[in-house]
Formats: C-alpha cells, sequence, structure tokens
C-alpha cells in the first residue's frame, strides 16, 4: 500500500466509479459510563454508534464526538465496529493513551464478547485459527487467506443452547484483533451471527434487527496504577 491509498499496479478509481457513501443509521441510544477516573473512560458503546466519525459528512455522530464535548482531552485507543455494542475504554491523556495501546498491542488486554449465532452448534467449546486480510475489491469485507492474510486467532464456547429458535449462544474471545474477526470465524464454522449485514446470508440476517454481538467483558493492568482493573457490560440480548 502506499501513502496515497492505492496498491501499486492499481489504478485510482475516479469519483464516478466509486460506490456511493454509505450513511449510517441515526443512534439515539445514549453512550453509558461505567468507569471515570482521572486517567480513562470505561464506556458502553451502543450498537450503530461509530467509534470515530465517518468519511462523509454525514456520518460525524460517533463516540469520540459526543465524549470530547465533556472530556476534551479524550483519546481514542481501540474501536468496536459499528454494529457491535459494549465496552471501551478510552484515555484521558496521552500517557494512559501510551499505556494502554501498548497493552493492545502486546495482546495483554483480555477482552470478552457474547453473540448469538444461527444453528445448534454441537460442540461445547473450540478455536478458530484461520488468517484474515482485506477483501479489496469488495471493501470494506475481509476474507481468508492463507497466503497473505494475517494471523487470527479466537477461542469460543457455548453458553446456551436454543433449539426452538435454532440459535446457539456463544462466548468469543478474540486473542487478536483482525477487523470482522468474530463475525467471520463465526461463519467458518458454519454459524453466523444473527443480524450480520456483512456475513450472513439474508434469512440470518433478517433475524434480528440487530447484529448480536456484544463486548462484555474488558481486563487490563490500569496504564497509570498497574493495578488489575475488570469491567463488565451484560449483552442487552
Amino acid at each position: 500500500m502506499t501513502w496515497s491509498g492505492v496498491e501499486p499496479g492499481r489504478r485510482r478509481l475516479t469519483r464516478a466509479e466509486q460506490p456511493p457513501r454509505y450513511l449510517v443509521p441515526e443512534c439515539r441510544e445514549s453512550i453509558g459510563v461505567i468507569h471515570r477516573d482521572d486517567d480513562i473512560l470505561v464506556i458502553n458503546k451502543p450498537a450503530f454508534l461509530l467509534s470515530v466519525p465517518g468519511r462523509a459528512p454525514e456520518n460525524s455522530d460517533c463516540v469520540t464526538r459526543r465524549l470530547k464535548q465533556a472530556y476534551p482531552d479524550l483519546r481514542l485507543v481501540h474501536r468496536l465496529d459499528l454494529d457491535t455494542s459494549g465496552l471501551m475504554v478510552l484515555a484521558l491523556h496521552r500517557r494512559a493513551q501510551s499505556n494502554l495501546s501498548r497493552a493492545f498491542q502486546k495482546r495483554q488486554v483480555e477482552k470478552r464478547y457474547q453473540a448469538v449465532v444461527a444453528g445448534q452448534v454441537a460442540e461445547d467449546s473450540g478455536e478458530v485459527a484461520l488468517p484474515l486480510i482485506a477483501d479489496w475489491p469488495n471493501r470494506p469485507l475481509q476474507k481468508v487467506c492463507f497466503d497473505t492474510g494475517k494471523p487470527a486467532l479466537t477461542h469460543w464456547r457455548v453458553l446456551a443452547r436454543y433449539p426452538d429458535r435454532d440459535a446457539t449462544r456463544l462466548a468469543l474471545r478474540p486473542v487478536t484483533g483482525r477487523t470482522h474477526q468474530l463475525r467471520i470465524h463465526c461463519r467458518e464454522i458454519g454459524h453466523p451471527i444473527l443480524g450480520c449485514d456483512l456475513y450472513a446470508p439474508s434469512e440470518i440476517l433478517n433475524r434480528s434487527d440487530r447484529l448480536l454481538l456484544h463486548a462484555e467483558r474488558l481486563a487490563f493492568n490500569h496504564p497509570c496504577t498497574g493495578l488489575w482493573r475488570e469491567f463488565y457490560s451484560p449483552a442487552p440480548f
């Protein structure tokens, strides 16, 4: 990839050739504050709210824009997908941001999600190790690629089975943090997440009015005190 954002040998699309801009649905749900101290802010992000502003001016509503009104020195550390709800940690100054970012990079942050997937998952637990990379012609989709993909590992465990709904509730623990990792890994084991508009067939997409994926647990050493902290947010579905 070059600095211009175009891969070598690939011409830049003209304005007429570019796909229409995606407009994010309006999110009227407020951000929940789980924890605040002098260094960090832990929040509960609602579904359909961007973590950062989108490219289109109409997609300016997001976590950082809303929170900077009250916390002008707020600094981003990581993101959640638009459709995913749940826990995010943000830094309130540069030192906290640097230490938290380093912890995420070194995989010293524990993350756990809940998802409701289609079908009856036969095994009680397992893992998915499939490398992922951007599907360039079909952005923003990602794809499994054993030649150029980056390693991606997810551990999963069954929490409940719903035979009457032909669905299963899973706890998902991503070791890596690739884009759309949980969505793709669930699809690859034959159980797409309900409400997934990117990787599920229309019948499974239409079984929920939102993506049934929620970041329920976040645990890490506090970036300034060093104390181990754990935060929880129950799944709203």
